[in-house]
């Protein structure tokens, strides 16, 4: 069988996410996947393509991996899924168990679903409805960040600011407050990612103590706003906010959809600025890229204000039908052990080393203002002028010529229109970085040539 065979039978009956189909149609052929090994993708070609971006940023230890292959061989002679509510399983109950251990102090309630938008929403829910059930009424509004993105389904949208997935949608979502975000590619000539992200911080200050009577809680994402071009800050700003949503009694929630599990250098993002959020969103990297799964994580407190005789409008009623699949849970404990049995926070330095020495040249680009990272995840700034910072034109569509020539080249890159990433699985050698760097600069000479 050929690429060509099943791209003509995949647009007949498909629709691919985040895809302008007609692109497909015309001028960007898909690419059909027929097997992955480690760090590689083969098509029906017999192309193979280094996977950059670890497949939306979910493969942590590579494709077909053999720890995982074996956890779920052995887990499907035992038990696929059942229902969740009233029964239970071991690797719902030991995933729980190891995620509370893993998470920052004073996280101890695991709640499960089957993607990371649904975990947005329930932290959403869980928050306004803890204050329904404390008599707090008034409580029932959500803070969220300039540039964040939190998901596509209708709550993880409303707190979502990227107008690309936004705008169409705006009259079916709630309003939320905006507060400027600390990205510090923002910051003045000079001026640190400390001081600016403390400087931004002034705004969420502002409106907390104006408006904390009516906030339920401030969504952020730690330290990488991911689906915001990669744009990135300093812990501090989440110290700062910590205190902030204590001192005036307001919840925190925490994305670690993209950047937990070891993506910004630490296991969770939140450790970096020693704080614990009232809720821990989690998803992406959990099961190591095999099987769709997510996780909140709460707290004593709030699982008490739902604790109650039955019947009672306290109980909190969110369910999936897949929520705590034993196949997906098994995958998540192998993933989690690869990490317990193979050091692999140790390791990733050096590699967070090497990607910062091999996209360093980057930064002399005439048409790269900054090549920013944060532990695991790389980003390159495009624009069109380097003095002013002018960014590219997004019509001009320069990020689907850099994807093209990468593919060329046997590599996966997946760019923004003003920004290529690097979210490498961590099995990459030093080689396969030198391999992903140079790729990436001789695709970005070729799209911006005509500047």
């Amino acid at each position: 069988m050929k690429n060509s065979e099943l791209i003509q039978r995949d647009l007949s009956v498909l629709w691919h996410p985040c895809t302008q189909m007609k692109d497909h149609a015309d001028s960007l052929p898909l690419i059909p996947i027929r097997r992955g090994k480690g760090i590689w993708l083969e098509d029906f070609d017999g192309n193979q393509y280094i996977d950059a971006i670890s497949s939306w940023w979910v493969n942590l230890f590579g494709h077909c991996n053999p720890t995982i292959n074996a956890a779920l061989h052995d887990q499907l002679e035992q038990l696929e899924h059942v229902i969740l509510a009233g029964f239970s399983h071991q690797p719902a109950i030991e995933l729980a168990e190891q995620l509370i251990k893993l998470a920052p102090p004073g996280l101890t309630r695991c709640f499960y679903a089957d993607n990371g938008a649904s975990s947005i929403e329930i932290a959403l829910k869980m928050s306004y409805h803890y204050w329904q059930n404390c008599g707090n009424t008034t409580k029932t509004k959500f803070v969220s960040l300039t540039n964040g993105y939190h998901g596509e389904t209708l709550g993880a949208l409303s707190v979502t600011d990227v107008p690309l997935f936004k705008k169409a949608y705006q009259h079916l979502l709630f309003d939320v407050f905006s507060v400027a975000s600390p990205d510090c590619y923002h910051r003045e000539q000079g001026e640190s990612w400390q001081d600016y992200s403390h400087r931004q911080f002034q705004h969420m200050e502002a409106l907390l103590s104006m408006q904390h009577e009516n906030i339920a809680a401030v969504i952020v994402e730690p330290l990488v706003q991911c689906s915001g071009n990669m744009r990135m800050y300093h812990p501090d700003y989440l110290q700062l906010l910590r205190a902030a949503c204590d001192k005036y009694n307001v919840h925190l929630i925490a994305d670690e959809i993209a950047v937990g599990f070891g993506r910004t250098g630490t296991f969770f993002a939140c450790e970096q600025a020693n704080i614990t959020p009232d809720f821990m969103c989690l998803s992406k990297g959990l099961t190591g890229g095999y099987l769709p799964l997510s996780a909140l994580l709460t707290t004593t407190k709030v699982y008490d204000a739902f604790y109650a005789d039955s019947p009672s409008i306290k109980s909190f009623l969110h369910s999936h039908s897949y929520t705590g699949n034993a196949l997906a849970c098994r995958a998540a404990l192998a993933t989690l052990n690869i990490f317990a049995t193979d050091n692999i926070l140790e390791k990733n330095k050096t590699l967070i080393q090497l990607l910062s020495d091999a996209t360093k040249p980057l930064e002399e680009h005439p048409h790269v203002s900054e090549v920013r990272q944060c532990g695991m995840i790389v980003a390159i700034e495009l624009v069109q002028d380097k003095k002013t910072r002018t960014p590219l034109p997004a019509q001009q569509r320069r990020h689907i010529k850099i994807y093209q020539s990468a593919l060329s080249q046997g590599v996966l890159l997946r760019p923004f229109s003003s920004a290529v990433y690097f979210m490498p699985p961590y099995i990459i050698t030093p080689e396969q970085i030198t391999t992903i760097a140079q790729v990436a600069q001789s695709a970005i000479d070729s799209a911006t040539r005509d500047i």
